[in-house]
């Protein structure tokens, strides 16, 4: 956490000119935004707007992004106050503080989504979507469920009574479990355990013409019990799960970074309970049983409603129902590139253009690498990896360019949390194929995404280079909105180089001319150019500052918002999660508005833009794009790259119909209040989309100057539109 001292406090006040001195009062708190974004999540849940099973995909990633919370941010504060660190966030509160606020929120969430759940239900029932109980199936579903017992679940299955000679087993992490009270035939009482594998389906869906389905739990209830404990009779059952510690520590003096992942993987799978969750149908004998036996402590077990692992409820998404889906949307492969016949290179000559993800397809980005795999005038292919997909069409053209005898270079970023395995396996097989492979840095995370393709052309060696603010994945590529620029301007290009010199031989480049890159750089760009819209505004030109991001929190910056607001300059942000700064406060911020985006696509591309002088939008507005959030781990902990984007084109097509689109939404967007809070800026769901507009407006990028008038009449009614929803 990033700590500041009341000197630099003192002087931060100073230059807002703002008498709000406390750090509560002019911070919100970084882990309580965080839990308000997941609430905003899952009242989508609740959207009657959306399909229903859109609905109950909401409700999973809700408790799926709640568990990750627990794993790690948790986790964390856990350890701090463990260890009596006397560390503070930097709105002022130490970690027993943030805990007790963290139960209450996530207390009311928890019960937020226990009540959706009982609500959906009722709606699949309306669509002849059963999910009937034991007592609601009948003698032949019994039947057929005692046969699954037998013939599919019985091998993997594995039923524990606990007694000094069976001791109580390792529960891993996120795994499901059942426990039960039986009565033997010779009258003992017995506590035995069920874990139900992770590759188990939850839900089970019994045979027939209708849509029944019949938990797991449920099915063992009815059936299985006599399969696996024969001649016991259960007296009392109930379901649990436990979250582990799933930080990973990095030692700084590891000679193998890859051996040191595959242990502190395994750590991981061992790490300490965070949450122990039970059912609410759990007897407490039964409750008091498992957080003994497990080393749970009291503050760390909560009793759900009803259902353990919400996050399973995306087993009743079933493709039989397409209407209770999202219509079907196929991204548009950029005109640009079927003008050239294909050929990438040709229309990256050309001029620079950008596409636009999900609304144009990834396979763009597929195509420039597979290209350059397997033309013979490519010598070198350098690529950055965060993360990717499980079968990567990114990784097989490495693989394929190494096997042609070509030069490639692949950095594979170990420190993709939750992908590292994953990410390690692809780097054997990338380096089996012939390729360079490096890991980045021990203390810092590579998140830059970059390919970088040089070409021999006649007398000249040109090189390409795709600048991504997402990661080199096929498959969140079609639900994440992203940018991908392609470019082969040589100064760009040279920064590029400079960047993978630094990832892979140290060597810190003395300058870059024109990309600014993290650790350091991107930090101390930012603030020269919002420091230059502050004067702007000090000197009476119009002074404008537009940014989209997915969090915000880095204190540094936020103070330097609140000097910029202070002095005259408008400032609009569309931050998807976390977002520490207070909007509207009189005397600090009462220029700067915050909304949050929240609806079928997850809002993913990092934009910043800055009048200049000018005003947005404006053709002279610097427009950068960027890997990048504004959180200290972004600018201080890793590699980044702040892109500028200066060809006309796409400068207005990010600016003039992205950004002013964004800043138009009316029908998923979500106000920030001083105090915290969010409000949904149109209830009803009235109001323009911007995923609607993009989905059903072609994209304007790289089509060429047919519709150059086209995209400016576009760009200018979306301005305006954006200027009148912020003011």
């Amino acid at each position: 956490m990033t700590r500041v001292s009341a000197e630099s406090a003192r002087r931060d006040e100073g230059r807002s000119g703002s008498a709000l001195a406390a750090p509560s009062e002019r911070l919100l708190n970084r882990e309580l935004s965080w839990l308000a974004f997941n609430a905003r999540v899952l009242e989508e849940a609740g959207n009657p707007h959306h399909p229903l099973f859109e609905r109950l995909r909401f409700l999973s990633i809700s408790d799926s992004n709640l568990d990750e919370f627990y794993m790690v941010r948790v986790a964390g504060l856990k350890h701090l106050g463990d260890g009596a660190i006397a560390a503070t966030s930097d709105d002022g509160r130490s970690a027993e503080q943030q805990l007790a606020a963290i139960d209450d929120v996530a207390a009311g969430l928890v019960r937020l989504q226990q009540s959706s759940w009982q609500d959906l239900q009722k709606l699949l029932l309306e669509e002849a979507i059963e999910l009937p109980r034991t007592a609601g199936l009948s003698d032949e579903e019994r039947a057929w469920l005692r046969r699954l017992v037998v013939e599919r679940f019985l091998p993997v299955l594995t039923p524990i009574a606990i007694d000094p000679a069976h001791p109580f087993p390792f529960v891993p992490n996120r795994a499901l479990v059942m426990v039960i009270e039986l009565k033997s035939e010779d009258g003992r009482e017995i506590n035995a355990l069920v874990l139900i594998p992770e590759r188990i389906e939850r839900f089970i869906r019994l045979p027939g013409d209708g849509a029944r389905f019949v938990r797991i739990e449920h099915a063992l209830l009815a059936a299985g019990l006599q399969e696996l404990f024969p001649g016991s009779t259960p007296t009392g059952c109930g379901m649990f799960r436990v979250l582990r510690d799933s930080d990973i520590e990095i030692e700084e003096e590891a000679h193998d970074l890859v051996l040191m992942f595959e242990t502190a993987l395994k750590r991981r799978r061992r790490g300490r309970i965070i949450r122990l969750t039970f059912d609410a149908g759990t007897p407490d004998r039964l409750r008091d049983f498992v957080a003994r036996e497990i080393g749970a402590r009291a503050e760390d077990i909560a009793v759900v409603e009803d259902l353990v692992g919400l996050s399973d409820v995306r087993q009743l998404i079933t493709s039989d129902r397409p209407e209770l889906l999202f219509p079907p949307y196929a991204p548009r492969f950029p005109e640009r590139i079927r003008d050239f016949g294909g050929d990438c290179f040709a229309a990256i000559r050309y001029k620079d253009f950008v596409v636009h993800h999900p609304y144009e397809s990834f396979d763009v980005v597929v195509q420039f690498l597979r290209q350059a795999a397997t033309d013979p005038n490519v010598i070198a292919i350098k690529q950055t990896l965060y993360r990717t997909s499980e079968d990567s069409p990114i990784v097989a053209a490495l693989v394929a360019a190494a096997e042609a005898g070509k030069s490639v270079t692949a950095l594979i970023e170990l420190k993709a949390r939750f992908d590292e395995e994953r990410n390690i396996g692809w780097a054997r097989r990338i380096e089996r194929a012939g390729a360079q492979v490096v890991y980045g840095f021990v203390d810092l995370k590579t998140h830059a995404k970059v390919s970088l393709v040089a070409r021999r052309e006649g007398d000249l060696l040109r090189s390409y280079v795709h600048y991504g603010t997402g990661n080199y994945h096929s498959v969140t590529a079609r639900i994440y909105t992203d940018l991908s620029f392609f470019s082969c301007e040589p100064a760009i290009c040279r920064d590029a180089a400079r960047l993978f010199n630094f990832i892979t031989g140290y060597a810190r480049p003395r300058a870059l001319e024109k990309i600014a890159i993290s650790p350091k750089g991107i930090r101390t760009r930012l603030l020269e150019l919002i420091e230059a819209e502050t004067a702007h505004a000090g000197q009476g030109r119009p002074a404008a500052i537009w940014a989209k991001m997915n969090a915000l929190v880095d204190r540094e910056l936020i103070e330097a918002l609140y000097r910029a607001s202070s002095a005259g300059v408008t400032i609009a942000l569309v931050i998807r999660g976390m977002c520490c700064l207070k909007p509207g406060v009189p005397g600090l911020s009462e220029n700067i508005s915050v909304k949050s985006i929240v609806g079928r696509f997850l809002e993913h591309a990092r934009i910043v833009c800055f009048g200049a002088g000018h005003g947005l939008p404006s053709a002279d507005a610097a427009v950068f794009i960027s890997s990048a959030d504004w959180m200290p781990r972004n600018l201080d902990s890793r590699v980044e790259a702040l892109i500028p984007i200066e060809n006309p084109t796409v400068h207005q097509q990010i600016l003039g119909q992205i950004m002013a689109a964004n800043l138009d939404d009316g029908a998923q967007s979500w106000m920030l209040r001083p105090d915290g809070r969010y409000e949904r800026l149109r209830p009803d769901g009235s109001g323009r989309s911007a995923h609607v507009y993009f989905m059903t407006n072609p994209s304007l990028s790289g089509r060429g100057s047919a519709l150059t008038r086209l995209n400016g009449q576009a760009g200018g009614r979306l301005g305006h539109r954006a200027r009148s929803v912020r003011d």
